[in-house]
């Protein structure tokens, strides 16, 4: 019988000679390190940028200040009104004559304001009914006359925290470049030059103003009427820096800088942990796949990451059995060319013998009888090379082509038909010259309720193997003996046997007889005329489908052998489709390759 063992007879694609060799690379930060750095790193960059933006917060410390001012002049304005102003409350309120035109005393009111305006840390003006200036706690007025005062900013170290706060500050006023009035200040100054005491002279309620000061600094004002028994006599205007709201935000913008510079270590940190766990075993998986690629010896193995339970050892193990499969397929690829170069040998070796011998011999008789031994091994090594070149297209045929459903009911009727066709006549007398016997009755059994046989496959390939079981069957059956061709369904497999009635097979070989080359025929069948891949193929073509190819003896209750069955198991077309399985030639597990 013919055999084979094996599926598999790609070849597996070799490199094109123009690849290079490239090297493993090891930079400091890989690609992808930096890509998972750079999505890593925007949303704290965001917050970094987000400091220079507090506006909301900026609004209410300014609001709050301004407020506070406004108190503190009510505060101010309340004791210039009770104790600066020319007149006598108690004569008032005990005199009938309408309230006279009050004015401010400027000697007491300048004292007032100076004293007032150091306790509260501000600078305090006054000015009089006619908008003139009375009293400036900035300016001091004596016998060689009027100085004006400055506040000196406290003596500090030059330090790099002063350095940022000034770069902070300069960036924050570059940004927030709300549009503020210049700060302008006269010696001769008067309540026109700010509109905030004007509107408290005039409509004698509190006003408040922001102004941009030289630099990047800006002043806080606030304006409110001095009244004397329900007479506006003038109005106070108390100012300051803007020097505590920057300081405030400033010292804000310093907490969220260190949480960010916190944020952004551990994220940076995180990142590479993170590049380097995905980075580094994918390099060492390429490096290992260019070992392999070039071929060091079978002792290259690719890492084994299958412990870290995630994609990439999920690569790991694809990889590992495709390497572990590319080598089968190697060995197998070295073990079919000494086969075949074996097999080849013999029928050549008898060639070469017959020419040597018959140019010795004068006997015609046995120059004929040599001269047919090698019309035979000719016709042996021509059919020995067919059958090698059709077992090693087979398997880049199998992984081209496309399955398609295959009702298996119509196609075994057709092939039991062109057998009955061929079965002789009984009186016809046989032929002696035939390498085969002629075929006996098929008898096809197929269910008889009507259920499907149907599998996904290739039926040009399907029917190979059908008619290589059934001449198998036929070359061991007796004369004349019948084959039994039967089907049926077995919950998601499609069973095909079938059953001859000759000797059966060897004890012990029901699997060697699929070993390729392997062939064990009757003894009254013509030496070589079967190569002994017939079986081989057959199971490489089953095995694509998904399936498998057995073979077993059929015994009587008494084991008394009966004939050999072979048996060929598919799977149904649902149960392919649902378990998506390919016919893509590769091997399966515990299967040599041949090419």
């Amino acid at each position: 019988m013919d055999s084979r063992h094996g599926s598999g007879m790609d070849h597996p694609d070799t490199p094109p000679s123009s690849r290079r060799n490239r090297p493993a690379r090891t930079p400091l930060l890989s690609p992808l390190t930096r890509r998972i750095l750079a999505v890593n790193l925007i949303a704290p960059l965001l917050l970094l940028v987000g400091l220079l933006y507090l506006d909301e917060y900026e609004q209410a410390l300014l609001s709050t200040e301004t407020e506070a001012l406004r108190v503190q002049g009510e505060l101010i304005a309340a004791a210039v009104g009770e104790g600066a102003v020319s007149a006598d409350l108690a004569e008032l309120q005990n005199s009938n004559l309408p309230i006279p035109h009050h004015t401010l005393k400027p000697e007491p009111a300048q004292s007032m304001v100076r004293r007032l305006s150091e306790l509260a840390g501000i600078r305090v003006r006054l000015f009089d009914t006619n908008g003139l200036l009375v009293a400036d706690s900035r300016r001091l007025t004596g016998p060689g006359g009027a100085v004006q005062v400055e506040d000196l900013a406290p003596p500090s170290t030059p330090s790099m925290m002063h350095d940022l706060r000034d770069a902070y500050v300069w960036a924050a006023r570059r940004l927030n470049h709300a549009p503020l009035p210049q700060y302008h200040e006269r010696l001769d100054q008067a309540a026109g030059d700010y509109e905030e005491v004007a509107l408290a002279l005039d409509a004698g309620m509190p006003a408040t103003a922001l102004r941009r000061l030289n630099g990047d600094a800006r002043m806080l004002s606030a304006a409110v009427p001095v009244s004397f028994y329900k007479q506006v006599v003038g109005a106070i205007m108390v100012s300051r820096n803007d020097d505590s709201v920057t300081e405030s935000l400033f010292e804000v913008r310093m907490t969220i800088l260190r949480l960010f510079i916190g944020t952004l270590a551990v994220t940076t940190l995180l990142s590479i942990y993170l590049a380097r766990a995905i980075a580094r075993p994918v390099s060492l998986l390429a490096l290992a796949a260019v070992r392999v690629r070039q071929r060091r010896g079978q002792q290259t193995t690719i890492p084994d990451l299958s412990y870290r339970n995630d994609e990439i050892g999920d690569l790991s193990t694809s990889l590992r059995d495709m390497t572990q499969a590319l080598w089968q397929r190697m060995d197998a690829i070295e073990r079919f060319a000494a086969d075949v170069a074996h097999e080849i040998k013999n029928p050549l070796t008898s060639i070469r013998s017959a020419v040597e011998t018959v140019t010795r011999l004068k006997d015609p008789d046995k120059q004929q009888r040599l001269l047919t031994i090698v019309q035979d091994d000719v016709g042996r090594l021509d059919r020995l090379i067919s059958d090698i070149s059709d077992a090693s297209r087979l398997d880049a045929e199998l992984s081209r082509s496309e399955a398609a459903d295959v009702d298996l009911r119509p196609l075994l009727e057709t092939l039991a038909d062109i057998y009955a066709s061929a079965v002789p006549d009984p009186e016809d007398e046989p032929d002696p010259e035939a390498d085969v016997p002629p075929p006996g009755p098929l008898v096809l059994s197929l269910p008889q309720d009507g259920q499907p046989l149907i599998i996904r496959g290739m039926p040009d390939r399907l029917v190979q193997v059908l008619r290589n079981l059934i001449g198998n069957a036929i070359s061991f059956s007796p004369d004349p003996g019948s084959i039994r061709l039967s089907a049926a369904r077995s919950n998601d497999t499609v069973i095909l046997t079938v059953e001859d009635c000759g000797p059966g097979l060897p004890p012990g070989k029901e699997e060697a007889i699929f070993d390729r080359f392997y062939s064990e025929r009757p003894s009254t069948e013509k030496f070589g005329a079967h190569s002994g891949l017939g079986l081989s193929i057959s199971r490489q073509i089953v095995e694509n489908h998904g399936g498998s190819i057995r073979a077993r003896n059929r015994l009587n209750e008494d084991g008394t052998v009966l004939g050999a069955c072979f048996t060929v198991t598919l799977p149904a077309a649902a149960a392919v489709a649902s378990t998506t399985k390919s016919l893509t030639g590769r091997p399966r597990h515990g299967q040599r390759s041949e090419s």
